[in-house]
């Protein structure tokens, strides 16, 4: 009985010996396995890449970005809501809310395209984004992309025929039920499309290569300019003195390069979208997901022109004198006060004046379109 009992506690003993060998077993290699699986796990698993967009990237850039598609539209709705309270406001202000029979005051019916059946009314602003939405209008018209790329005949020509202009009556119904917007661009990035696009790399025998053969004539073989250039094509500063010239004499300015505020008169209406170009394809988003046209149409940004004229902003201006750069600020003023955009930037890269009261006439000059209410100066 005694050896029975001994052998019993003998393995017993061995038993107890095990049990602590597994257990640190266990907690000397359980914890590496985990770590093999975890690291494996993470090489295996496919790899997700972050979209990445530069800090340092232009605004044409920004506009190309593609967005996320979870992206949030209730913070587009705010910003373009602000522009909305931005524009009435100032409309107010500078008394331009009132109906006059001036061009700043009465309604402008010409370049708006209604399409009542989408239920949708563009201003159409040249040389601000109105290639792309001519483009959608013409797809929303019925004709397809293939017939639109073929065609010889002008996008304006094919939207014309489906969407003729509207009376201002039929123009204010149709706001009262459809989802109305307009594009607005910096005036004097604006202005400088209109000159690269029309004047310097106008086409033969059209009316713009005309123009710019009048002006050559006029601003640089007429003054006797020394060490004139010989370029076949207006410069930026001799196009520029063609047109503060007109606006002094009250010529009727071309449509590429006419302010907003008389091509639209938007004190006149009540603009559900006022986008940017600054921020084209959110606030693309944002109009087409509101008008319910996705299946239809989608964010477009063509630009026909020779390369983005963002980058070519400092090379143009810094051929102008500070005075000539504040005189297109006073022929464009309403311009960047209804749509809030600035000077900052452009009248640093100008030619400093050599005569000083030539600079400050610039600066007290009033605005040329005569605005007989009250104007904040």
């Amino acid at each position: 009985m005694k050896l029975k009992k001994r052998r019993k506690g003998q393995v017993s003993g061995w038993r107890v010996v095990r049990r602590c060998v597994v257990f640190f077993t266990a907690i000397c290699v359980v914890p590496v396995l985990l770590v093999l699986i975890v690291a494996t796990d993470n090489y295996m698993r496919p790899v997700h890449q972050r979209p990445y967009l530069h800090q340092q990237l232009n605004h044409k850039e920004r506009v190309l970005f593609e967005p996320r598609l979870n992206h949030n539209m209730t913070a587009v709705a705010k910003r373009l809501e602000m522009r909305r309270k931005h524009l009435k406001r100032m409309c107010r202000i500078l008394g331009l809310d009132r109906p006059g029979n001036d061009t700043l005051h009465r309604p402008n019916p010409w370049e708006f395209l209604v399409d009542n059946k989408h239920r949708l009314v563009w201003c159409n602003v040249f040389k601000a984004a109105s290639t792309s939405w001519m483009y959608n209008f013409n797809i929303l018209a019925g004709y397809s992309p293939r017939f639109l790329k073929k065609s010889k005949k002008v996008p304006m020509t094919l939207a014309r025929q489906r969407y003729p202009r509207p009376s201002l009556q039929a123009l204010k119904k149709a706001f009262n039920s459809s989802i109305s917007f307009l594009i607005a661009r910096h005036p004097l990035e604006r202005l400088l499309s209109a000159y690269r696009d029309k004047l310097q790399y106008a086409l033969p025998h059209t009316y713009h290569r005309k123009l710019g053969n009048e002006i050559i004539v006029k601003y640089r073989y007429k003054n006797k300019k020394k060490n004139a250039s010989v370029q076949r094509w207006p410069t930026f500063p001799e196009f520029v003195e063609y047109l503060v010239d007109s606006v002094q004499n009250g010529d009727r300015l071309d449509m590429h390069w006419t302010p907003i505020v008389e091509f639209c008169t938007p004190c006149m209406f009540n603009f559900k979208v006022i986008a940017h170009t600054e921020t084209l394809q959110e606030d693309q988003m944002y109009l087409i997901k509101k008008a319910r046209l996705e299946r239809l149409i989608k964010p477009e940004w063509k630009n026909p022109g020779r390369g983005t004229t963002a980058n070519q902003l400092e090379k143009y201006y810094s051929q102008l004198t500070r005075s000539q750069i504040l005189q297109l600020y006073h022929i464009y003023r309403y311009d960047f006060e209804l749509f809030n955009y600035s000077i900052q930037g452009y009248l640093e890269v100008g030619i400093p004046d050599k005569d000083p009261s030539t600079l400050l006439a610039a600066i007290t000059l009033k605005d040329f379109r005569q605005n007989e209410l009250p104007k904040v100066y």
